[in-house]
């Protein structure tokens, strides 16, 4: 099951709950504000919108037409109040979300991120770390731990792979809904980790771009100030949710400038599964997932010959490892949800400790293997962290 059908389903109960429950004062019902944690790192920040597209590439899923993305750097910012905060999702992909699930009385969150702040440099520039979102999300999905790891002084370029991703808004108002099937086979799968491995390293290309003064997006709309020369290319890492943990593996196979990578629970894909990796990668699972019930894993594990570590967060399910975690429990109660089914949903580990270990060690290893900063935390099991299992 997709992300997104998993969210489809646990809203269409909402709805079903809430009007039973309120009878025909339902659409009257006050809307819903969404919230998201502050970030804990000590910068400010800013994100800007991209839009990509990739001439001579036709788009896999739907004939006739280029491949195109959006994209979002976010990354540590200066005077950043000065600007308008970003929201969680844009206008119209947010309302075609919510007409997806016939919805409309639950507002879309702010983030702490504002929108074209100018960029806060560091002599050689910051480390880049690109995120690919699980099947049936968007680029927003893992906000949180975007936000944090931006605070601390990266720039994080979340990616949209149209037409895998539920919705991906472009600047023109066009909303891309996703074309793939809710449950698609192992072959389409595989075939998408492809698609999005191209995607990826396509991204990688024009943030080089970027860097060196060029402005890829298609309208070349302004640009946040100190962007050029500001990324160290020569650190790049990548994260991934579910199957955008798998296309993180799968990038690093195809291209060596990706030092290092981070899976959120995800299976992978051939061949990278067999083949294995020569570069650090790290493996965070649910209570319920691993190498012990994941061929997928066990395979990449041995094959693996590069830095690599295992560990599980206790009390988690897969849907801890995204903002599902954060947001599941402020519409438990217009959800109608049992805590056991809350518990089914994100876990039976506190979100807040979910996102503080998640972050912790996810900040920690990038820091290791971008900053080369040894980091004792990744080296065995912790006093601090018991829930954060070490899988030798």
């Amino acid at each position: 099951m997709t992300l997104r059908r998993f969210l489809l389903l646990a809203l269409a109960a909402w709805i079903v709950a809430t009007a039973v429950a309120a009878g025909p004062a339902f659409a009257s019902t006050a809307p819903l504000q969404l919230t998201l944690p502050a970030p804990t790192g000590p910068h400010q920040i800013g994100t800007v919108s991209l839009h990509l597209v990739e001439a001579g590439r036709p788009d896999p899923w739907v004939p006739g037409r280029t491949r195109e993305l959006m994209i979002s750097p976010t990354y540590p910012a200066r005077h950043a109040d000065r600007y308008p905060a970003a929201p969680y999702m844009q206008a119209a992909a947010w309302e075609a979300f919510e007409q997806s699930i016939g919805l409309s009385s639950v507002l879309v969150p702010q983030t702490a991120a504002h929108e074209g702040a100018p960029l806060d440099g560091h002599p050689g520039g910051l480390p880049v770390i690109l995120y690919s979102p699980p099947s049936g999300g968007d680029r927003s999905f893992n906000t949180v731990l975007v936000q944090n790891l931006a605070g601390r002084g990266y720039v994080v370029a979340t990616v949209d792979h149209t037409y895998s991703d539920a919705q991906v808004e472009f600047p023109d108002g066009r909303v891309a809904r996703r074309v793939l099937p809710e449950d698609p086979t192992t072959e389409l799968v595989t075939a998408d980790v492809a698609e999005r491995d191209k995607d990826m390293r396509f991204v990688l290309d024009e943030l080089t771009a970027l860097d060196h003064g060029a402005n890829p997006d298609a309208e070349h709309r302004t640009l946040p100030d100190g962007v050029r020369g500001a990324l160290n290319l020569h650190e790049v890492g990548m994260l991934g949710m579910s199957e955008g943990g798998a296309t993180a593996a799968a990038t690093m196979l195809d291209d060596p400038r990706i030092r290092a990578g981070v899976n959120l629970d995800g299976s992978l894909r051939e061949p990278v599964a067999t083949a294995g990796l020569n570069r650090p990668f790290m493996l965070l699972s649910a209570g319920d997932h691993n190498r012990d019930n994941d061929p997928t894993w066990a395979s990449f594990w041995n094959a693996s010959t590069g830095w690599r570590r295992d560990f599980q967060l206790l009390g988690s399910v897969h849907g801890t490892y995204f903002d599902g975690d954060v947001l599941f429990p402020q519409l438990a109660d217009a959800l109608g949800l049992t805590p056991t089914q809350l518990t089914d949903k994100i876990g039976t580990i506190n979100p807040a400790r979910a996102i503080t270990v998640e972050s912790t060690y996810v900040d920690a290893f990038f820091d290791q293997h971008l900053r080369h900063r040894p980091e004792r935390l990744l080296n065995g099991p912790s006093p601090q962290f018991p829930d954060m299992v070490f899988v030798p």
